[in-house]
């Protein structure tokens, strides 16, 4: 090991003090941060996933394809320093912490045919995040939806 000042590492890599250090993402800024991936590929064209909810959990978890929304996210570098480790349905579903059913709704055949524009795909994830964003929960709805039904039957 070469020994080297700090002024001299200065000049090959960015030294930032702990508290300058990015923080891990939250599951919810994962998929904002492929979204955003997504969405600087513009309208080119990915490929989307054939049948994946007619593949066995092994064969499902293992499927990919070249040049999909999966792919964009593994090419992203903060995804992959956060550990994002392939391109393959399982890892997504493990990293984004989203389910097979939203993942085939994001990108399977079945919806968009053989392939999908990124712009498309981006909507899609985006739509993912807002159902597993913190601040509204899922049955948050459900729950004042209810309780204007039961103020107006005591209003009657």
């Amino acid at each position: 090991m070469e020994h080297r000042t700090l002024d001299e590492i200065r000049n090959v890599a960015d030294i930032l003090p702990s508290w300058l250090r990015a923080r891990p993402l939250s599951k919810c800024e994962r998929i904002e941060r492929w979204a955003e991936a997504l969405e600087r590929e513009g309208g080119r064209r990915l490929h989307t996933l054939f049948e994946i909810e007619y593949a066995g959990p092994a064969e499902r978890a293992a499927l990919r394809a070249d040049d999909s929304p999966l792919s964009v996210a593994f090419n992203d570098q903060r995804l992959r320093a956060e550990g994002l480790a392939g391109d393959t349905v399982g890892e997504a579903v493990g990293f984004f912490g989203i389910s097979e059913m939203e993942l085939h709704n994001i990108l399977c055949f079945c919806y968009h045919g053989e392939t999908m524009s990124a712009e498309v795909a981006a909507a899609r994830v985006r739509v993912a995040a807002r159902r597993r964003s913190p601040h509204v929960p899922q049955s948050s709805c459900g729950r004042f939806v209810a309780v204007l039904i039961a103020i107006g039957a005591l209003t009657i």
